[in-house]
């Protein structure tokens, strides 16, 4: 097998005969020698021209390749149950890892399936109205289940992302996740791929449990519900989420242990979508390139600042899960053919950054959720008319530390309220989106414009508390049989890792 590289302009199909010729002088061989050909990936290079640079992969006509094949699914109506709580990434896929290996998952999720979860994140969008269970947080797909659904991650050394991919494929995404270097699926295609998930995994004889909150796990790991329901089994997986506050605090009460873990706060940055196409593309941007996308990182006075969750031709939504709280998350569509380009960009938190006040495991927790709650005091006494309306600032009135007199129009539903950012978040965090902001402009020219909206606040970029586990057998030490995984618990960071996540604590189960 050879792998090699070879380019084509944007707009220009690569025909068979050209990867054929290609491979055949990689090879050193004659096109009529070559065998099985596959593009393994493909990027954008826009740094002079636009083109699309692929790798691929070829063998000689006496060679073979084994093709990547996803494991079946085996009929598990009288196998013996795992638990799994939670049905985000983390939990679906080790559910479906626990159906090819023979084991019965019995899925506990509080929130609602996909299609009715639609109408909770509405009322939420459009009349603030927050159902503490369902919402962007919660619910079948999990957090990620309405965002962008991007699927790169630089984990690898947790597993083979194939696994994630092609089950995606199976189920319904684009074969085109499979060689794109960043992979996504889109808010608008993504569940309807979760809900045929569900479909095999019913159909192959796990259960689904909707509206079932977890508030208690009992010696003999019995889980119990909040509608009054109990499951018992050997194994639970463990897979709530990064928002799951109350699982933390049942893990505390239990004397079970619990730790702060750094997580990052900052803002969601919106800029015009043809305003970043100019930038990324250099000024060539056609409408049949891809829309463009961007990510960077800054290091000030020893903390990361960076992009995160970048949603090209996107819009703004509202993330909370409490009354009370503002906080915002983005999702774009396959097509991402909005107006609007949005990213959070974030400050990296560690224990013992926030104020002195914040003490024990939660307490990077308490002060995630006071920022959050500071957001919403301050836009609702000057007079929001939306429960959700977003404190927002110009970029360069955020820098300059001046109140923005008008605010450009924004994607966020509830609202946008002119605000002195640049005084509510914490100082600490303030102080490096002041200094990184303008530094950004120096590898993307033209990013730091008072024409970019910054809002407030983007807070749940990750779990600021981690659940220990044995690093071997994947348990809470001191509950044998408990898998804490995915996001929730503090061991994964978007779809990808989490699904991975899910995956390696189904093996251990499965090993046993």
């Amino acid at each position: 097998m050879k792998e090699f590289e070879i380019a084509k302009k944007i707009g220009k199909e690569l025909t068979e005969s050209e990867l054929q010729e290609a491979a055949a002088k990689a090879l050193g061989v004659r096109p009529a020698e070559v065998g099985p050909i596959e593009i393994v990936r493909r990027s954008v290079d826009a740094r002079t021209d636009i083109l699309y640079r692929y790798r691929v992969q070829a063998c000689r006509k006496n060679e073979s390749v084994a093709p990547y094949r996803l494991p079946a699914y085996q009929d598990v109506h009288g196998a013996e149950p795992v638990i799994v709580i939670g049905a985000g990434p983390a939990g679906l896929f080790a559910a479906l890892k626990l159906l090819a290996g023979g084991r019965r998952p019995i899925i506990l999720e509080r929130g609602k399936d996909v299609e009715r979860r639609k109408v909770d994140m509405a009322s939420l969008s459009r009349e603030g109205i927050v159902n503490p269970d369902s919402n962007y947080c919660y619910g079948e797909g999990g957090a990620g289940a309405f965002s962008d659904g991007k699927l790169f991650t630089r984990s690898s050394k947790r597993g083979d992302i194939r696994e994630v991919l092609h089950t995606f494929v199976r189920f319904g995404a684009d074969p085109s996740i499979l060689i794109d270097a960043h992979p996504h699926l889109g808010t608008d295609r993504l569940p309807g791929i979760v809900s045929a998930m569900r479909a095999e995994i019913e159909r192959c004889g796990g259960a689904y449990h909707f509206d079932s909150r977890v508030t208690d796990i009992e010696p003999g790991l019995t889980v119990r519900c909040a509608d009054g329901s109990s499951y018992t089994a050997r194994q639970v997986i463990l897979a709530a989420g990064h928002s799951a506050r109350d699982i933390y605090e049942l893990f505390q009460r239990k004397g079970w242990g619990i730790e702060a873990k750094g997580f990052a706060l900052g803002v969601r940055v919106e800029h015009p979508q043809w305003l970043i196409n100019q930038i990324r593309y250099h000024g060539k941007y056609q409408p049949f390139m891809p829309t463009a996308e961007y990510s960077f990182v800054q290091q000030v006075e020893g903390r990361g600042v960076f992009s995160f969750c970048m949603c090209p031709g996107g819009i703004l939504v509202p993330s909370s899960t409490e009354e009370g709280t503002v906080v915002l998350n983005g999702m774009s569509n396959a097509a991402r053919n909005s107006k609007w380009a949005n990213a959070g960009v974030v400050v990296q938190i560690e224990p013992g950054d926030q104020p002195e006040t914040y003490t024990g495991p939660f307490a990077l927790m308490d002060f995630q959720r006071d920022v959050e709650r500071k957001m919403f005091a301050w836009a609702q006494s000057q007079g929001a008319r939306h429960p959700l309306t977003a404190p927002a600032q110009r970029m360069k009135d955020f820098c300059r530390g001046i109140l923005s007199k008008d605010l450009p129009k924004t994607s966020y539903f509830p609202g946008a309220l002119s605000s002195p950012l640049h005084e509510l978040l914490p100082e600490h965090v303030a102080m490096r989106l002041r200094k990184a902001l303008p530094q950004v402009d120096r590898q993307m020219k033209g990013y730091y414009t008072n024409d970019a909206l910054l809002l407030g606040v983007e807070s749940r970029t990750s779990s600021p508390v981690r659940i220990p586990r044995d690093p071997e057998t994947l348990q809470v030490p001191l509950v044998a049989g408990l898998y804490p995984c995915g996001e929730g618990a503090g061991y994964a960071g978007g779809i990808v890792s989490s699904a991975l996540d899910g995956i390696n604590c189904a093996e251990k189960i499965l090993s046993l």
